[in-house]
């Protein structure tokens, strides 16, 4: 841990990830009022990975981090998509 250098992120990065938030959380909400039929979840699910994405990125600082963290990281995802992937194959083939 002392071998690590310290980040310093702009405060312009944080306001532009902020904006985005924002943005994709109205997308969200607007998604709702459309007649997607069964691809609603889908938008909003898509939306939801995009805003986990920036908050574990950015705000969690996971770019800054070691390898191996991002590493588990991702497996937790990819262990989160097979679950809900199961869910949904198992919903659909009732």
């Amino acid at each position: 841990m002392e071998n690590e250098k310290p980040h310093i992120v702009p405060y312009k990065v944080y306001f532009y990830i902020l904006t985005a938030l924002i943005t994709f959380t109205m997308m969200s909400i607007g998604i709702t009022h459309l007649n997607l039929g069964p691809y609603s979840v889908l938008g909003a699910m898509i939306f939801a990975i995009l805003k986990s994405f920036l908050v574990l990125t950015f705000f969690m600082h996971l770019k800054f981090d070691q390898p191996f963290l991002r590493i588990m990281v991702s497996g937790v995802f990819l262990l989160f998509i097979a679950i809900v992937l199961l869910t949904f194959l198992d919903y659909f083939y009732r």
